[in-house]
């Protein structure tokens, strides 16, 4: 074992891994979707699993909130345990009229108020894209499944409660979907080390409208983006 954040052996994790911000949606992925799941993580409550989807071997795990942390796991994943492709399965926020509750949302590309690549760029513009080979496997999955998908262009926010609520219409106005926090990064690291990543995301609220799901639908219910997800492996 030589990872400092995942309690993992070499040849524990499979080449592809479902992130789920929150780890017990990772657990949730793997009791229902997952043949003889076994636990490879439970460092810091962050719960990794692996088995097998229709005889591919897949892992999940949680990748907690922030670009700094989902940062920590995808270079641990990639660098430690050689992990190729990494698929954010997520909650997002609205910015639009016509992406609604429960929508599925692929980011083709992740716009970002984090400060983590103007630091490492020395303050010029990293433009973090999807993988295009997923991202085209992702919208085959979708029409297979006939499960409908929005894509385009996400903003990986550092901040969840924002002290102007009006901010959102900014992006809004130049096109981004929805809202959410890890993309960014995920695409950014995966990018450094020339392995594959997207992001699937379920619209869990609304910035238009102020609808939102409850926490537990959050964890248990996003089943259409898993579907998609599953087939990447």
């Amino acid at each position: 074992m030589s990872s400092v954040h995942i309690g993992a052996n070499k040849g524990d994790i499979a080449e592809t891994i479902l992130l789920p911000g929150d780890p017990l949606r990772a657990k949730w992925i793997a009791e229902t979707f997952f043949e003889n799941p076994v636990c490879f993580n439970e460092v810091r409550g962050m719960y990794g699993y692996t088995g097998t989807y229709q005889g591919k071997r897949i892992s999940t795990m949680g990748s907690g909130m922030g670009i700094p942390s989902i940062s920590i796991y995808a270079n641990e994943l990639i660098k430690d345990f050689g992990v190729k492709n990494l698929i954010r399965v997520g909650s997002a926020g609205s910015y639009q009229k016509h992406v609604n509750i429960r929508d599925v949302v692929l980011a083709m590309a992740a716009s970002s108020t984090s400060g983590v690549n103007e630091l490492r760029f020395g303050g010029a513009d990293y433009a973090p894209t999807a993988d295009f080979g997923l991202f085209l496997k992702a919208v085959k999955a979708a029409e297979a499944k006939n499960i409908p998908i929005k894509a385009g262009n996400v903003l990986s926010s550092d901040e969840f409660y924002e002290d102007d609520i009006e901010s959102y219409k900014k992006w809004s106005k130049f096109g981004v979907l929805c809202v959410e926090m890890e993309a960014a990064g995920l695409y950014t690291v995966a990018a450094k080390h020339n392995v594959n990543a997207l992001a699937i995301l379920t619209i869990s609220d609304s910035l238009v409208t102020g609808e939102r799901t409850s926490s537990k639908e959050r964890e248990t219910t996003f089943r259409q983006m898993i579907e998609i997800a599953l087939e990447l492996a």
